[in-house]
C-alpha cells in the first residue's frame, strides 16, 4: 500500500488563495505520485474565516476525495490549526504549509527525499532573505531569533518557518504536548529528532494581504520567548537585587553625610526622578510576572485548544 503524505493547511480568510494553491498542489502532488508512488490527503483547517473560504473548501472536498477540511466555531489561531491538523491527519508523513503560497509547494519533493532517502525525521524550511517585507519588520524578526536563541535552551534557526515535513513519529511526539499556549516552532525544536534545514528566498503573496500585523507578530514573539524561557523572571530578580543594593548604598551615603555635615541640601527634582524610575522598574517586573501568571491561568483552566463546528474527514 502506498505511503500517504498529509498536507496540513491553516486557512483564515483565504478565498483568493485557495484556487491557485489547489492548482499548484495538484501539479506537484501528481508528479510526486508518479515519481515516488505516494498518495496525498489535503487537510485544510478553516480558522473561523469570515469570507467564502468555507464554501470553497466544501466545493473542493466534493470534487476531490483527497481534500478534507475542518471548520472551527470561531478564530482560534494558526497554532490551533496546526494542532488540529496533526490530531486528524492519517498520513505516514505530514507537511505543514500556509495557504498563501509563501511556502512554495515545489519544496515538497526535496523535503520528502530528505526524510526517506537521507534518514532525517524533519525537513524544515528557513528563509534566507526577507525581500518584499518592510525593513523594520525584518529587523525585528531577526532580532527575535537572536534573542530567542540567547535566552532559551531550545534553539530555533534564523528565518525558520512552520513549513515543515515530518514523520508520524515526530507528529505523535508533538501531540504529547497538549499545552494551551502553543509555539509550534519551539515545540518542534524541543521534541528533538534529526532535522534538515532547507533554505529558500522569500516568496511574496500572489493574492490577498497578510493577516499578521506587526502588533500580532510582536505578541507572537513574546509568547514564544515566555513559553520557552524563564530568563525574563531571572532578569526581574536580578534587577530587584541590584536596586536593593543601590538603595542600601544610598541610605549609607545619606546617613553618613547627615552625621558629618548636618541636614543635606534638598533635591526634590532628583527625588521625583528616582521615584518614577524605580516605580517604572517595579511595574516592569510585575508585568513580567503577570505574563507568566496569565499563561498559568490559561493552562489550569484546561479549555480545549479548538472547537469544531463542521468537518469532512476521510
Amino acid at each position: 500500500m502506498a505511503a500517504i503524505i498529509s498536507l496540513i493547511i491553516p486557512c483564515y480568510n483565504e478565498e483568493e488563495s485557495l484556487e491557485p494553491l489547489y492548482t499548484e498542489l495538484c501539479s506537484i502532488c501528481g508528479s510526486m505520485q508518479e515519481q515516488y508512488g505516494v498518495d496525498f490527503e489535503f487537510l485544510l483547517i478553516n480558522d473561523g474565516s469570515r469570507d467564502r473560504t468555507l464554501t470553497i473548501l466544501r466545493e473542493m472536498a466534493n470534487k476531490d476525495s483527497r481534500v478534507h477540511y475542518i471548520s472551527f466555531s470561531r478564530n482560534f489561531g494558526k497554532e490551533a490549526c496546526i494542532y488540529a491538523g496533526l490530531q486528524n491527519c492519517t498520513g505516514e508523513y505530514i507537511a505543514i504549509l500556509d495557504a498563501d503560497l509563501q511556502d512554495p509547494p515545489s519544496m515538497l519533493p526535496v523535503m520528502y527525499e530528505s526524510i526517506v532517502k537521507e534518514g532525517f525525521d524533519i525537513a524544515a524550511a528557513r528563509r534566507t532573505t526577507r525581500k518584499g517585507e518592510p525593513v523594520i519588520r525584518s529587523m525585528f524578526a531577526r532580532s527575535f531569533y537572536r534573542l530567542m536563541n540567547r535566552v532559551s535552551k531550545t534553539k530555533i534557526a534564523d528565518g525558520a518557518r512552520d513549513f515543515t515535513m515530518m514523520t508520524r513519529q515526530v507528529a505523535d511526539a508533538i501531540l504529547t504536548l497538549p499545552e494551551y499556549n502553543r509555539f509550534s516552532k519551539g515545540i518542534t525544536a524541543w521534541v528533538g529528532f534529526d532535522t534538515k534545514w532547507l533554505s529558500y528566498t522569500n516568496v511574496e503573496r500572489r493574492v490577498g494581504s497578510t493577516k499578521w500585523s506587526f502588533g500580532k507578530l510582536l505578541l507572537y514573539a513574546f509568547d514564544g520567548i515566555l513559553s520557552f524561557s524563564t530568563v525574563p523572571l531571572v532578569i526581574a530578580s536580578v534587577l530587584g537585587l541590584l536596586f536593593c543594593f543601590i538603595s542600601l548604598i544610598i541610605i549609607c551615603f545619606v546617613v553618613i553625610r547627615t552625621l558629618l555635615y548636618g541636614d543635606p541640601v534638598a533635591g526634590f527634582p532628583t527625588l521625583v526622578c528616582v521615584i518614577f524610575f524605580i516605580g517604572g522598574l517595579q511595574l516592569f517586573c510585575m508585568g513580567i510576572l503577570g505574563q507568566y501568571f496569565a499563561k498559568i491561568y490559561l493552562e489550569v483552566k484546561k479549555r480545549p485548544i479548538y472547537l469544531i463546528k463542521e468537518s469532512k474527514l476521510g
